[in-house]
């Protein structure tokens, strides 16, 4: 994945860093590498998004392990210089300036570590749909609820799962969201 840090425009790189640090201050739930893939690709980069997550896991695991070990920016650098080549001038100039300008500010504690092993919700989207016929059947008319749920995994990338539920099934899903509502009041 170092090697696709090339196609990476400076701006474009400088912002993924920005996230990252954002993201290990807890300051936002992850990286939307979705997002700027696409404004990535739409600037005419060929980069897909496995790539570019594979890039913000590098640069994450990068400034997480420079935080614990509480490296000052030259000492990253040095390090950086050691250990990996194959990055380009322009990825290590903007390490350098964010780390910089934010890297003290990351706090690498050992409960955020052991809380880290969990995702976190972001967002969620539902929509209703009628399934009118299929191939086999000409007539369905089949009602469902197609649920979208936004969740950050513990390195940051943002991801969507979707599912589909007969309306007995959202029923219940509705009902469980009622009673976890009704026990957090109580807290």
């Amino acid at each position: 994945a170092a090697d696709k840090i090339y196609l990476i425009p400076q701006d474009f790189f400088a912002e993924l860093c920005e996230q990252i640090i954002q993201h290990l201050n807890h300051k936002i739930p992850g990286v939307n590498t979705a997002e700027l893939c696409q404004r990535i690709q739409t600037s005419g980069i060929e980069i897909n998004v496995g790539d570019l997550a594979k890039i913000v896991n590098i640069v994450s695991f990068l400034f997480s392990t420079a935080a614990s070990n509480n490296l000052s920016t030259e000492e990253l650098i040095t390090t950086l210089g050691n250990s990996v080549s194959t990055l380009p001038k322009h990825a290590v100039q903007v390490i350098r300036h964010v780390w910089n300008e934010q890297g003290k500010s990351i706090s690498v504690s050992e409960d955020e570590r052991s809380m880290a092993t969990v995702g976190q919700f972001v967002d969620i989207k539902w929509k209703l749909g009628v399934a009118m016929s299929s191939d086999t059947c000409r007539s369905l008319k089949y009602p469902y609820v197609t649920v979208t749920l936004k969740v950050a995994d513990p390195s940051g990338q943002i991801t969507d799962k979707s599912f589909e539920m007969t309306i007995p099934q959202f029923k219940n899903f509705f009902r469980q969201f009622k009673e976890m509502a009704a026990v957090l009041e109580t807290v």
